[in-house]
């Protein structure tokens, strides 16, 4: 982790691994929490490999959903970390996304409690890390993982 260009998330979900792992993997699953409320999203594709696509759309009234994610998953270590990118698409085109070009590595570890969650959100320069955080990124990141949580932590009980 490099403070000058990463930002970093860590929550205990009180939930098993594999409940926050399919969270993450099944498509249905991973729109119902994918975007902060009360914005929907919607899962084009999600091919979880290396290599595989992750695309996703949103929408503000759940009527017209624009592009919101475009990405390819880099790695893949099933119940124990994901590891995407925005900086090529999902046709493996290079890529200039907006607000900010990312990579995302998430984290699935042991905890006696459940779930040890890490995100740490890897940026090209400390510029592009300085606008991510600017534009909300523990207020956004923190929501979606506070919906993941509330989604496994509900499937747990």
């Amino acid at each position: 982790m490099n403070p000058d260009l990463d930002l970093t998330l860590q929550r205990v979900i009180r939930a098993p691994r594999s409940r926050v792992w399919d969270a993450w993997t099944d498509p249905a699953l991973l729109a119902s929490w994918w975007t902060p409320a009360p914005t929907i999203s919607v899962v084009d594709r999600l091919d979880v490999r290396p290599g595989g696509a992750f695309v996703t759309r949103m929408s503000e009234d759940g009527v017209d959903f624009v592009p919101h994610t475009d990405g390819v998953f880099l790695v893949v270590e099933p119940g124990e970390r994901l590891v995407f990118t925005n900086a090529l698409t999902s046709s493996w085109h290079p890529a200039t996304p907006q607000p900010v070009a990312m990579s995302a590595e998430i984290i699935f570890g042991e905890h006696a409690d459940g779930t040890d969650y890490r995100v740490v959100v890897r940026h090209g320069d400390a510029a592009a890390r300085a606008h991510h955080e600017e534009l909300g990124f523990f207020e956004g990141w923190g929501a979606v993982t506070e919906a993941l949580a509330a989604l496994a932590e509900g499937d747990a009980r």
